[in-house]
């Protein structure tokens, strides 16, 4: 006699070893804050650390090292936050996400999204990653002035080589 076995992964155990399996992440990025539109390019290296560059003209740039977020334009506008009090501290720490998808259900939208809501320290972060291939793929939260900001993820390479003091902080001027 043959028996032959086969083990199904679960979305769930798959999306968890996508991330486990994910040190950083290059992608280009759509970002709707209350419907105004803004495009770039980001880099995030796991935990807590991001880099991006906006298409805009005032070359807007967000860095986070881990501990701080800095978000700067060319026209001289700084801003710097603990990375603790934005939803980024959630999103950018994949033991986190692992932690809080083990213990969520998953629901599929379009039959082409899976869809987790992590609700943590007054933040409600919907997370999304792609059905097929379980990369994390958008998100969506209130930022720290409670406007509605949607984040998609598109044209995506995992585990890239990254440029030495990328996650740097920029300075004030």
């Amino acid at each position: 006699f043959f028996f032959s076995t086969f083990a199904f992964s679960s979305i769930k155990d798959n999306i968890i070893q996508n991330l486990n399996n994910t040190y950083n992440l290059s992608f280009n990025f759509e970002q709707n804050i209350n419907g105004k539109i803004e495009t770039g390019k980001c880099i995030i290296e796991y935990p807590k650390k991001i880099f991006c560059n906006y298409n805009l003209k005032n070359k807007k740039i967000l860095v986070s090292n881990g501990k701080s977020l800095v978000i700067k334009t060319k026209n001289g506008s700084y801003y710097r936050y603990p990375i603790k009090s934005t939803p980024l501290d959630y999103i950018l720490d994949k033991k986190f996400l692992i932690n809080e998808i083990k213990n969520l259900e998953e629901r599929v939208i379009e039959n082409k999204f899976i869809n987790f809501t992590i609700l943590k320290d007054e933040n409600e972060i919907n997370i999304f990653f792609d059905k097929d291939n379980y990369t994390l793929i958008g998100w969506q939260t209130l930022d720290v002035y409670q406007n509605l900001n949607i984040t998609f993820l598109s044209s995506i390479e995992t585990n890239t080589i990254l440029e030495k003091n990328i996650f740097k902080l920029p300075s004030v001027n």
